[in-house]
């Protein structure tokens, strides 16, 4: 369910409790009444999103080694997901996807083209965002990081690492015109 969708219903059950709950908002306008049934789901989705597992912090230290040895730059997830996780380290970008089993999808960081984020107005309000990375990846060309906490930090961590793993293999840019 995407960001939006579910934000409508966490608005549609706000709206249902203030009904059933018999108390008089007539002396708030419409406007106010709405402003606050938006901020109390915006908060009821960040209250949501915390509480179903902790954010792992931006990480740059170096002495952070993933199981083959390479430096993590970043670990997150989707805003509200169990499901997926996100890993940057120095040479790739791991999505482990899965609960009770696991499907884990490597994108190497000197494969990749073009990274790019996006922000819609709600969740600009909410601060996340999506990470869309073109490459030559032959299983999966285009990756979406949906639901990214924070995403300008991570897209200039990505960015940043993309350059670093093309410049350690010697891979320059060309572009044709």
């Amino acid at each position: 369910m995407s960001i939006d969708k579910l934000r409508a219903q966490v608005i549609s059950s706000i709206w249902q409790a203030i009904a059933q709950s018999g108390v008089d908002l007539s002396s708030i306008t419409q406007d106010q009444q709405e402003k606050l049934v938006s901020k109390i789901a915006d908060g009821v989705m960040v209250t949501m999103d915390s509480i179903m597992g902790e954010e792992m912090p931006l990480t740059t230290t170096e002495d952070e080694v993933d199981d083959l040895g390479e430096r993590v730059l970043w670990k997150g997830r989707p805003f509200l997901s169990l499901v997926e996780n996100y890993t940057i380290t120095s040479e790739r970008l791991k999505i482990i996807t899965g609960l009770l089993s696991q499907r884990v999808e490597n994108f190497e960081l000197i494969r990749i083209q073009d990274i790019d984020f996006e922000q819609g107005m709600g969740e600009r309000m909410i601060g996340i965002g999506d990470i869309t990375i073109r490459g030559h990846d032959p299983s999966n060309p285009n990756i979406v990081l949906r639901n990214v906490s924070k995403p300008e930090e991570v897209y200039e961590i990505m960015r940043k690492a993309w350059l670093e793993a093309r410049k350690r293999h010697g891979l320059q840019f060309r572009e044709f015109m």
